[in-house]
């Protein structure tokens, strides 16, 4: 299992200089990925310009986003330009993860429409490609992603995001639950995978918030009630599930890898780099 975690560009107030030693930290610590979480209306970077600053401070990890939430982007072609940018940049280091997100507030501040997210996220994926090939609504815009494409995860609710992850991507990506629903989810990504024909293995991507160190409980609780306050008494629960004890980290990722999670991506709940050195320590050994 691949052992990824988020830069902590959701963090109100993170440090930009913090941002840039944590993934060169990241790199250096082992973590096999490099990934960012997205969202508009909030107090967080903007996804693609922070993957481009770490890209820049990094040689060999995998920058990915997981995920993006591509359908509040007004412009097709010039998210496609911008992601074959950073995937140049970076040396073809990308892998674009997308979903359509929960939150109706970031859609009403691009003029994009909330309730047709989901097919408009399924022409986006048909545009992107098109766009990469050279093609797309108006040919010729540039530059094409270094091999020719970017790997495609797709993220969201298990009915829709399994579909979409069977029609356009190499795998899916949970948006959340404990390792004992892995295996299940394992046997409807297959499922899925079969109706469209393919005779490939879908990936299985998981999250799970950590935060370990001084004060590890109550940060992460914190952190969790404000990023996802707009659940209401579901954010309660979200923010009971952060881990905040090392031994409990490392048997949840065993846990994960043992149920059929092919990547798991850890998401700091602090912009300090020193307590990724934790989370390495409990998560890479």
């Amino acid at each position: 299992m691949d052992i990824g975690v988020c830069l902590p560009t959701t963090v109100p107030g993170a440090d930009g200089g913090r941002l840039i030693e944590f993934a060169r930290r990241a790199e250096r610590l082992g973590f096999a990925v490099l990934g960012v979480n997205d969202r508009l209306v909030y107090d967080n970077y903007d996804s693609i310009v922070a993957l481009a600053a770490a890209a820049g401070v990094t040689e060999r990890i995998e920058l990915t986003t997981s995920i993006l939430l591509a359908a509040y982007r007004p412009s097709v072609v010039e998210l496609a330009k911008q992601l074959a940018s950073l995937d140049r940049l970076s040396g073809g280091r990308l892998v674009l993860g997308v979903a359509s997100g929960m939150r109706e507030d970031d859609y009403t501040a691009t003029g994009t429409e909330y309730h047709r997210r989901g097919s408009r996220l399924e022409a986006m994926l048909d545009e992107l490609t098109q766009v990469w090939q050279g093609d797309g609504p108006v040919p010729g815009v540039g530059p094409r992603p270094t091999n020719g494409s970017i790997p495609l995860w797709i993220g969201g609710m298990p009915d829709p995001g399994l579909r979409r992850a069977a029609k356009y991507g190499i795998g899916y990506i949970s948006p959340g639950g404990p390792p004992a629903v892995f295996p299940d989810l394992v046997a409807k990504a297959r499922a899925s995978w079969a109706e469209q024909g393919r005779d490939d293995m879908p990936k299985i991507g998981a999250m799970c918030y950590a935060s370990l160190g001084k004060d590890g409980a109550e940060l992460g609780r914190k952190h969790a009630l404000s990023y996802y306050s707009y659940l209401g008494p579901m954010a309660e629960r979200l923010a009971s599930g952060v881990i905040s004890d090392e031994d409990r980290l490392h048997d949840a990722i065993a846990s994960y890898a043992g149920n059929g999670v092919d990547r798991l991506m850890i998401m700091s709940c602090s912009d300090d780099p020193a307590r990724l050195d934790l989370l390495a320590k409990a998560a890479l050994g």
